[in-house]
């Protein structure tokens, strides 16, 4: 990623939860742990069904008396819609604020150079009084800005950082096994563990009960984690999404997300899979990437 290039995610969609029982009804819910959300460090986190699939995905930056949600804008309005349904008796407002706020996301590099930034995952500061930070799922995806869209183009001009074209960030998010778009593809049709959500540092085991969490700890503890998430690379031919990949006859994955950035969910324990062998669909011949930061 160039140090002088940003890429203005119009993509993302902003929400916002305020309200003193805002924490608490966050908490309740997420599967990360609202306490790591402070001033100075952001997190990513999910909302999983009661079966603990997944639903949705999310950065929690915490901002003024509340926290911002920098989410996927195709998963905006039924995630807003799913907060209300949670919300009952609490006190917290959920507002949409998409069309005021913009994210901006810019180089790891870029973001050091900021006197006060540290080389972290998470790690927040404020340029005046908007939130930058380092992505918590993986800092060679860079920083993000959360900023008020009046002020974008000012902003990016006094930062020395010049607009590119956001087909190079999803790329870089596709190579390091972070789906970038098309989040709804994969609702209900896997668990949130399956999502690396563990590596990307989505769920906290240590804290108490969430929306999922039985069958996310089941899984865990019990090691019954045989499926992953990974990247595909298309050879040849055209994906489908939903069919079977398979080696040598034997079925080993299936295609979830089947647009210009794929993934497909794999057996990644099974003895037919092999990182570096071609793998085949009805009409497609692909390779799969496991992240280098999947470590079993």
């Amino acid at each position: 990623m160039n140090i002088k290039n940003v890429y203005i995610l119009d993509d993302r969609a902003i929400l916002y939860i305020n309200g003193e029982d805002a924490k608490e009804f966050l908490q309740n819910l997420i599967s990360n742990d609202i306490n790591k959300v402070s001033d100075v460090n952001s997190c990513f986190s999910s909302l999983l069904t009661p079966q603990g699939k997944f639903l949705y995905e999310f950065i929690i930056v915490k901002h003024k008396s509340g926290y911002i949600l920098d989410c996927e804008k195709p998963q905006a309005e039924e995630l807003f819609k799913q907060l209300s349904l949670y919300k009952l008796r609490s006190k917290v407002e959920i507002l949409n604020l998409s069309n005021e706020f913009v994210v901006a996301a810019f180089s790891q590099e870029k973001f050091l150079t900021f006197d006060e930034a540290k080389d972290q995952p998470g790690y927040t500061i404020k340029y005046r009084e908007d939130p930058i930070f380092l992505d918590p799922r993986n800092k060679e995806l860079g920083a993000r800005l959360i900023i008020n869209l009046e002020k974008l183009y000012l902003s990016l001009k006094k930062l020395d950082l010049h607009d590119a074209n956001l087909r190079e960030y999803y790329a870089l998010s596709h190579s390091l096994g972070i789906v970038p778009k098309d989040l709804n593809k994969l609702k209900e049709k896997l668990f949130g563990i399956e999502c690396n959500f563990e590596e990307l540092n989505g769920i906290d085991f240590k804290k108490g009960c969430y929306v999922g969490q039985e069958n996310t700890a089941r899984i865990k503890l019990k090691n019954k984690l045989s499926k992953r998430l990974f990247p595909i690379n298309l050879i040849n031919g055209k994906l489908h999404e939903g069919e079977s990949i398979y080696n040598n006859e034997i079925e080993i994955g299936k295609v979830l997300i089947d647009s210009d950035y794929p993934f497909a969910l794999i057996k990644y324990l099974n003895k037919n899979f092999d990182e570096k062998g071609n793998f085949k669909t009805k009409e497609a011949s692909i390779n799969i990437n496991k992240p280098d930061w999947i470590k079993n």
